[in-house]
């Protein structure tokens, strides 16, 4: 992905340091009325290897990061049921708990790409839940057209030293983006993969792009992102293949492209 941004070759993985803290636009939701609307980002529990944030964007459809599905030590796939979607997750209780029955990545996604951006490229995967979530306060999120350079968004996630409630930061923005990744102003951490970005537009949240990674330019901390706008469509079929026997049938992770490295919880290559 070094192509992606000529004018900001200074972007690197920030891969060690010191958390820091909340920032000052981060806003914890830890009550149900600060949650409101917000239930259906949960977090997703990988076995006992860590966890990432993930959306609800069908009543049994989970959209997060591809490397969340590999163990972060031994880049060994996950299978499906060692993952679990806490939806609403705060305080040590979910407003719903369910197992991850299937999982696929993007097609085009390359988990052993050396170079660390590259792994940034369509980081996207969609988990089959064991049974649809259907409650009032559980409405799955639209998902809409990737936002543009300038354009305000948000994000909702779990984190390293707030993984007990979602934070929310609406005051970041787009500070430049092409068609395969974005980089935004948020503030993100450990944890943070597969968090969702939202526009809001006339109150209505859209979910428009997710989480891959923490980064720097010319030392201001930054996120990256993967829009939705293309890459959904291929996702989608490749869920359906894979639920069509394509793979085998197996329900192991169907992660169609991708290699050998470390992963799961927050990118850190």
């Amino acid at each position: 992905m070094r192509y992606l941004f000529p004018g900001l070759l200074a972007v690197v993985l920030v891969v060690s340091g010191p958390a820091h803290p909340q920032d000052a636009d981060m806003v914890k939701l830890e009550t149900a009325d600060d949650s409101r609307g917000w239930d259906a980002v949960g977090k997703l529990i990988l076995g006992k290897r860590g966890f990432c944030t993930g959306a609800l964007i069908g009543p049994q459809l989970v959209l997060t990061a591809a490397h969340c599905l590999y163990d972060k030590t031994t880049g060994v796939q996950l299978r499906p049921e060692e993952i679990e979607f806490q939806a609403g997750f705060r305080n040590g209780r979910a407003v719903a708990y369910r197992r991850v029955s299937r999982a696929v990545a993007h097609p085009d996604y390359r988990f052993s790409a050396g170079d660390k951006l590259d792994r940034v490229t369509d980081d996207l995967a969609l988990l089959e839940l064991s049974q649809p979530i259907r409650l009032p306060s559980l409405a799955p999120f639209e998902t809409g057209a990737a936002p543009v350079e300038g354009d305000p968004v948000g994000v909702v996630s779990y984190a390293q030293y707030r993984e007990e409630a979602p934070s929310i930061q609406e005051g970041c923005e787009v500070l430049a983006g092409e068609r395969t990744a974005l980089i935004l102003t948020c503030s993100v951490d450990f944890g943070s993969s597969g968090a969702p970005v939202f526009t809001i537009r006339d109150g209505v949240a859209k979910v428009v792009s997710v989480i891959s990674a923490k980064a720097e330019v010319d030392g201001r901390k930054v996120a990256l992102a993967v829009p939705l706008a293309e890459p959904m469509a291929a996702l989608r079929s490749a869920l359906e293949d894979s639920k069509a026997g394509s793979f085998g049938g197996s329900k192991s992770v169907s992660v169609l492209s991708g290699g050998n490295g470390a992963g799961a919880k927050f990118v850190k290559p």
